[in-house]
C-alpha cells in the first residue's frame, strides 16, 4: 500500500543557484537522466503513455536503476497531475498561449501536445546547455522528434545556434537559471511574448537554487507577464527523518540541495509566491493528487 510521497503541487496564478560551482551543478544536472528513466517506466503502465513507442529520449538508463512500485506510482501521479493541470490551462485559453518549461531536462511534453493537438503558440524549455546540446543532439538525429517540429514550423529547417534551439512553436534555451537578465533576453530572442497568457512549470528545479535566486525567479515571472500561471512540484517535510535521508543520499552524490530551506511545509511553499507579487496560490501533497486519480488503473500495482 502506498503510504506516502515526499513532494506537492503548488499552483499559483496572476493576472495582470548560488555562483555557478561545476561540480554541484554536473551533479544536478545528472538528475536529468534520474527524473527521464523514472519517468519512461512509469509511462510503460498500461495508466500512462509517451507519443512515440520507445522513445529515444527515454533509452538513457536501465529499467534496473527504478526502485519499487511506490516510486513507479509516484511518478506516474506526478505526470498525470501535472498534465491535468498544464492541458486544462491550454484548453482555457483555446491553445492562444505560452508554456516555459524550466529546467526542462529531456522532457517530452511538446511531442505529447503535438500529438493531441494540443499545441500552444510557442512551447519554451530551459536548462543548462550542456543538457540542452544533447537534448538538440538527439533531436537532430531521430527523425521521430524532428519530424513534429518541421512539421510545425515554416521553414523546412530549424535555426540551431549553439545550446539553443528555435522553431515556430518550439524553442529550447540553454541558459543557467540564476542569471535572469540573460534568461530574458533569450526568451524574447526566440519570440517571448509577454502580453500571451503564460505557464511557467517547474518539476523539482527550484529546490537546488539558493531562496535568493528562486525568489527573484518567482516574482520576475510574477511581474514579466499579464497573465500567468506557475505550477511547481517540490519537496515538502524535508525536515523530518525521510527528508534528511533524502539530503543526505543526495549529498553522497555531491548534489547539494540549495533550496531545501523553502522546503519545510505546504504553507511555506504557499507563502513563496504568495510574498513576492502572485495573487492566489494552492497546494496540495502527492497523498491527495494520488487519491484524486483514477484509483482502478493503480490499484493493480498496489
Amino acid at each position: 500500500m502506498v503510504t506516502n510521497f515526499r513532494c506537492e503541487i503548488l499552483m499559483a496564478t496572476n493576472r495582470s543557484f548560488t555562483g555557478s560551482n561545476d561540480t554541484a551543478d554536473e551533479a544536478v544536472r545528472s538528475t536529468c537522466d534520474d527524473a527521464t528513466v523514472c519517468k519512461r517506466v512509469s509511462c510503460s503502465l498500461p495508466m500512462l503513455t509517451l507519443p512515440v513507442p520507445n522513445f529515444p529520449l527515454c533509452q538513457l538508463m536501465s529499467v534496473q536503476a527504478i526502485n519499487g512500485v511506490v516510486l513507479l506510482i509516484g511518478y506516474y501521479a506526478r505526470v498525470k497531475a501535472v498534465n491535468i493541470l498544464l492541458d486544462a490551462f491550454i484548453k482555457k485559453t483555446s491553445c492562444n498561449c505560452q508554456i516555459i518549461n524550466l529546467g526542462a531536462g529531456l522532457d517530452t511534453t511538446f511531442w505529447r501536445l503535438q500529438d493531441q493537438n494540443l499545441l500552444p503558440k510557442k512551447y519554451f524549455e530551459v536548462d543548462f546547455p550542456m543538457i540542452v546540446m544533447r537534448k538538440i543532439h538527439l533531436i537532430k538525429t531521430k527523425p521521430p522528434l524532428s519530424k513534429p517540429i518541421i512539421e510545425t514550423n515554416s521553414n523546412s529547417s530549424l535555426l540551431i545556434d549553439g545550446s539553443n534551439m528555435d522553431s515556430d512553436r518550439y524553442a529550447i534555451i540553454g541558459q543557467d537559471l540564476r542569471d535572469l537578465p540573460a534568461l530574458m533576453e533569450r526568451l524574447k530572442k526566440f519570440g517571448l511574448d509577454t502580453n500571451l497568457p503564460t505557464l511557467l512549470l517547474a518539476e523539482c528545479v527550484l529546490v537546488y537554487i539558493t531562496p535568493e535566486k528562486s525568489t527573484e525567479l518567482i516574482k520576475w515571472a510574477s511581474t514579466t507577464f499579464h497573465t500567468t500561471m506557475f505550477i511547481n512540484y517540490e519537496q515538502v517535510n524535508m525536515t523530518d527523518r525521510f527528508g534528511q535521508v533524502m539530503i543526505e543520499n543526495l549529498q553522497r552524490r555531491q548534489c547539494h540541495l540549495a533550496g531545501v530551506d523553502i522546503c519545510q511545509t505546504l504553507d511555506t511553499q504557499k507563502n513563496r509566491f504568495l510574498l513576492n507579487g502572485w495573487d492566489h496560490a494552492n497546494a496540495m501533497d502527492m497523498m491527495t493528487v494520488y487519491n484524486s486519480l483514477p484509483q482502478a488503473d493503480i490499484q493493480r500495482y498496489v
